[in-house]
Parts: C-alpha cells; structure tokens; sequence
C-alpha cells in the first residue's frame, strides 16, 4: 500500500516571510508499512500420539501473521489453550488449514472455527482440508460448516489464495491417510510447511523456499524395509539431513517431536545438522515467534 503523503508547513520570518514545504508520510500509513512483516508462532512442538496424550510439549500447530494476514495451520489438541496464552486473537484469522485428519493436526478445529466466528455471532473465515478430512471421517461438525464463508478442498498441485498471501499444496504425501505440505508466498517471502510424510526420492524437489518448517518424529526412519512388521510414515533425522542438504534454505525449523526426540534434545539434533549442512538449523521451542524478516539479514 502507498502511503499518503501530508504536507507540514513551517514558517519563519527572515526580511520576510520564508515557508518551507516538507513532505512525510501520514501516522496510520506509516504503522502499516511498519507491520507489513512475516511471522510464524508455535503453538506447540510436540507430535504423535505419545507426545501429545502427555502434553510433554504442546500440540497447537503453527500461527501465521503475513503481513496481518492471520492464518492458522494444523490445530492439534490444545490450540485454543495455547492460543489465549500467547494473547492471540482468533476472530483475526482468515482460515484455519489442515494438512490432514490425524488428532495431532486437527483435534481443535471444532473450537477455533467457532473462536474464529465469535461463537457463530459473526461468520467469516474459510477451512482448507482434504476431502477425507471434511467427508471420509468429518473433522468439522456440521452446525459449525455454516459460520463460514467457505469450506475449500485441499488438493495435489492446486495453489490457493488468502487476501495477498498464497499457498501450494505441491504433492500428496506418503502418509496414512490424504495428506499435503504446504509452500507459501507473500510478497516478501516464501516458506514451507512440510508435514507428515514418509522420505520419498523427490521430496525436496517440491519444497524449494527461503525457509523450510519439518515436521521431525524420529531419531531412525521406520520404512517397510527397516520395520517391515510396523512401517511407519514418519521423518527422522537422516531424512532431515537430506531434505535440508538438497533444498539448502536460508534456514530450517523442526517441530513436531516425538517422544524419542525430544529425549535426545532436539536442540542439539538442530546444532548437528547445522554442522553437517552448512545450512542454520532451529529447533522451535513452544510459544517460539520467529520473524522472517531475520533471513535477510543472513
């Protein structure tokens, strides 16, 4: 948004009357242009069942503020506590997105579509999810579908828009039930959420951005070669190492721990990487605000 100009006028008399003309910028275009910036809150860091029956870490999911554009992505168990905890304010968001139907991702779609909608009183806001989440096994009650403005169809290879920010939803991911990683573009950044998923060979082809958030579960992978008695779709470290060799963003964040994880600290998991990629490696922390605006400065 341009902002619009003010003129302030000063006078002062020198054998006459001399009027300087300076042009600035009005007060509330001003603090616009101040908060045109990218944040991601984390709501929790915590993932799969045995973490998030303990709450040993939170399990909330991700808060987007783009440029005040509020968008909240993968509401697991505890995201309405977390979100008054953090102060956020859920009549501000423009959608709610689920990757997928697991309790982990969406166990608190019900009560932050109806915080969203202040209680139905005032309907607004849009649900993106596939269609096995809004029809196989329903993640949303049908009293709550109404007091939106739409429900949309997440889908492989389609982008979607909210206000100026945009999303793509690359490829299916190898995972229990439909489930999609997400790239977002605003018009300062790009970043990718890439959720659940099993290591696939062209994985990192799909999520090319300045920063990567990955979902990491394991220490080892857990494949039908290495656990043929109970593959399961999951990243691990190793597959960390090469998402982020092969993409090689400006930086990473882990999140979503499993128990085993989170055991062996996964800040240290994060400094490993680093070492061994060349490439900044986080591991978020619950409640954690990380502001895009810090890889320019790399």
């Amino acid at each position: 948004m341009l902002a619009t100009p003010i003129v302030i006028r000063y006078y002062r008399r020198v054998k006459g009357v001399v009027i300087i003309t300076l042009i600035g910028y009005s007060k509330t275009d001003m603090k616009e242009k101040k908060q045109a910036k990218d944040t991601i809150t984390f709501l929790g860091t915590g993932g799969a069942r045995f973490m998030i029956i303990t709450q040993v870490l939170a399990s909330g999911g991700l808060w987007l503020d783009l440029g005040g554009t509020e968008i909240l992505v993968d509401p697991g168990p505890g995201c309405i506590v977390q979100t008054n905890k953090r102060k956020l304010k859920a009549e501000k968001l423009s959608a709610i997105i689920v990757s997928h139907r697991h309790l982990d991702h969406a166990a608190d779609v019900n009560i932050m579509v109806e915080a969203m909608t202040q209680g139905g009183f005032k309907s607004h806001g849009r649900l993106f999810a596939p269609t096995d989440a809004l029809e196989t096994e329903p993640v949303l009650l049908n009293y709550l579908r109404e007091r939106l403005d739409a429900i949309e169809v997440l889908e492989e290879s389609k982008t979607y828009d909210i206000e100026d920010v945009s999303f793509k939803t690359p490829v299916r991911h190898v995972h229990p039930v439909e489930n999609y990683g997400m790239v977002f573009t605003t018009p300062r950044h790009t970043f990718s959420y890439i959720s659940d998923t099993r290591y696939f060979d062209d994985l990192p082809g799909y999520y090319n951005s300045e920063l990567l958030i990955i979902n990491l579960v394991f220490m080892e992978p857990r494949t039908p070669e290495s656990h043929p008695n109970m593959p399961i779709d999951h990243l691990s470290v190793p597959d960390v190492e090469r998402l982020v060799s092969e993409i090689r963003p400006k930086a990473t964040i882990l999140t979503h721990f499993g128990m085993g994880v989170w055991r062996a600290k996964p800040w240290e998991i994060a400094r490993q990487l680093t070492e061994k990629t060349g490439v900044k490696v986080i591991a978020a922390r619950d409640g954690m605000k990380f502001d895009l605006s810090t890889l320019d400065e790399d």
